[in-house]
């Protein structure tokens, strides 16, 4: 059972028929030892990624204040090799990136060939926030899902693995985790008036998100609908998708990398043949 929702890009979806509080007809305890089991293996296929540094990986983690990016960056990548696992935040544009195209921030944070690059908040930014709030004139965001999709396939040409995230979380649980942050000291620098005030436009970035989400997925860049409210479900099905996308690679990779082990072999035996050890 697949646990995230894979939008096929044929026609335009609705968040509406999503349950942002599914759990797959799991317990919680049932999820977690799932989660820990593909956990396990997403970091057997990590090492071998990154020694074939044939194909690079790119996860894309969209979604509302407190849909829990962060968390998935905690949970899910985090147990990985952090030597070949890398994190990078977009947040507001700075004077200079807004001095050329919107993906000129963004093509020099995609993954090499032997990595994984985890997004958080993305180049999606500039048809969400840019879009609600005005930023640009509808023209103008109106061209950039052209863009975006064929930046996506230039990344995917380059043998780039590409995942796209969006966490659906309801806005209940939102206003919830909002009100619990305000009583968790340590999660205090995390305060911010702006959230509040991004709930008043909900309507209006459910709106952007399905037109992102419905113009912008792809077979070689798909997007996925991960239902949020239950933080354990949302790693669990995202550790799932990740790893299923990862998996088919693996014999390819072992076939690789005896190859190279093979000829290194000959290369020692020639030199211990030559009495150089």
């Amino acid at each position: 059972m697949d646990y995230a929702h894979r939008v096929t890009g044929k026609g335009r979806i609705k968040l509406g028929k999503f349950d942002p509080n599914a759990d797959g007809g799991l317990k919680r305890e049932e999820g977690e030892k799932k989660t820990a089991k593909l956990l396990e293996e997403l970091v057997e296929l990590q090492e071998l990624l990154y020694a074939a540094r044939r194909q690079s990986v790119l996860v894309v983690l969209q979604g509302r204040d407190t849909s829990g990016k962060d968390g998935v960056i905690r949970h899910v990548t985090g147990p990985l090799n952090s030597q070949g696992c890398e994190v990078a935040s977009f947040k507001v544009p700075t004077e200079q990136e807004l001095a050329h195209d919107f993906l000129w921030r963004v093509h020099p944070q995609t993954p090499a060939r032997g990595y994984i690059k985890v997004f958080n908040r993305s180049h999606y930014e500039d048809v969400l926030v840019a879009r609600v709030h005005k930023l640009v004139p509808e023209a103008v965001w109106r061209a950039r899902y052209a863009h975006i999709n064929s930046f996506e396939r230039l990344v995917a040409d380059a043998n780039t693995i590409i995942l796209k995230f969006y966490l659906h979380i309801s806005r209940e649980e939102q206003e919830a985790r909002l009100i619990k942050r305000e009583q968790d000291a340590t999660k205090f620098w995390k305060l911010s008036v702006g959230d509040w005030k991004e709930r008043e436009l909900w309507d209006d970035y459910t709106a952007a998100y399905e037109d992102a989400l419905s113009r912008c997925s792809s077979k070689h860049a798909p997007w996925f609908v991960v239902p949020a409210d239950r933080k354990w479900f949302r790693n669990l099905a995202i550790a799932q998708t990740l790893r299923d996308a990862l998996r088919p690679h693996r014999q390819k990779w072992l076939r690789e990398l005896k190859a190279v082990g093979a000829r290194e072999m000959k290369v020692i035996e020639e030199y211990r043949r030559a009495g150089q050890v």
